[in-house]
């Protein structure tokens, strides 16, 4: 009979959370969709196609002069399209601009069908004269916006949270055994809050964050680690980077608000700023895996690990996990 009980309270409680689950994840879609209702989405996406994708080798250029480098733009553009100036004796990052020119020269003219090169009466190669581009470059210089000052650019929520965890430390130790891999404090690239990196085998937090950002950011990359692991994936089942944060952010939303820990105005605005331009279809194709992941992080943790916080948040560059 006492057997038997156990495993009624044990299904009880496997249907509790389940159904805690459920809500949660209704909690977050409606949020997301309510966020693109808004009209700051839009602002958000307008304010973002300003800024211009660099090839690979500005990238890199970019990466070596500012490594903290998150938005850039001329010094006109940050002017003119966003109400912002650069800052008295900043220096500008320099990258490589195409300045292409077009001239006439003289060609050999072929014959379509062959390729041959037809010839004059007198035998001579026919030539004629063709306007054509020549690539050519010139040095341009560019300023992040860490480097400005002015109007606030337009975001979707927050990306650093403060605040206490009750029982901070007990749910950290749970949390770090819980993790696949070692998870160390160490200096984390650009505005990023932490990382997760398959080659190094390990999970890095950015050092001085509050509790609930640290117990967050914690719980969104060992979702990377169980999820995401290229070792582990076959290369044709490997998800796109857009997918993989929606995934993360999500299962840290609802882990986090099962446990007391208000992260809606954060996680919000990075789910739908990963998934803009296809709406809710991220989220909806990863709920199963989203549902599972998370609850295995909750099981885990179980209920000595209640708390409850007093958030405050900041607002500052968007996308810093």
């Amino acid at each position: 009979e006492t057997h038997y009980k156990a495993l009624a309270d044990l299904k009880a409680e496997e249907y509790r959370i389940d159904e805690r689950l459920a809500e949660l994840t209704d909690k977050l879609e409606n949020g997301i969709k309510e966020l693109y209702a808004s009209g700051k989405y839009a602002e958000y996406l307008h304010a973002m196609s300003k800024f211009h994708r660099y090839s690979f080798g500005n990238a890199l250029l970019i990466l070596f002069q500012c490594p903290t480098a998150t938005r850039v733009a001329g010094y006109t553009t940050w002017k003119k399209d966003f109400g912002r100036n650069v800052k008295r004796n900043e220096k500008g990052i320099q990258i490589l601009a195409p300045c292409p020119s077009r001239r006439y020269v003289w060609k050999e003219v072929t014959d379509p069908n062959t390729g041959k090169v037809l010839c004059n009466p007198d035998g001579s190669p026919r030539r004629e004269t063709q306007l054509v581009t020549v690539p050519h470059f010139k040095v341009a210089t560019l300023f992040d916006v860490s480097q400005t000052e002015g109007k606030e650019l337009p975001t979707l929520g927050v990306t650093r949270l403060t605040g206490d965890v009750e029982n901070f430390a007990a749910i950290y130790d749970k949390l770090t055994g819980l993790s696949p891999v070692p998870v160390e404090i160490d200096i984390c690239p650009g505005e990023a809050n932490g990382y997760f990196s398959s080659m190094e085998n390990r999970i890095v937090l950015r050092p001085g964050m509050s509790q609930i950002q640290t117990v967050k950011t914690l719980v969104h990359e060992i979702a990377h680690a169980k999820l995401h692991d290229a070792k582990n994936i076959p290369p044709e089942e490997r998800k796109q980077r857009r997918e993989k944060e929606v995934e993360a952010e999500s299962i840290a939303y609802v882990v986090c608000q099962h446990f007391g820990i208000d992260t809606s105005e954060y996680s919000f605005g990075y789910v739908a700023g990963w998934s803009r331009g296809k709406e809710m279809n991220e989220l909806k194709s990863s709920l199963d895996q989203i549902h599972s992941t998370a609850g295995e992080i909750i099981a885990a943790l179980d209920d000595t690990c209640m708390v409850h916080t007093q958030v405050k948040s900041k607002p500052t560059p968007q996308f810093a996990r």
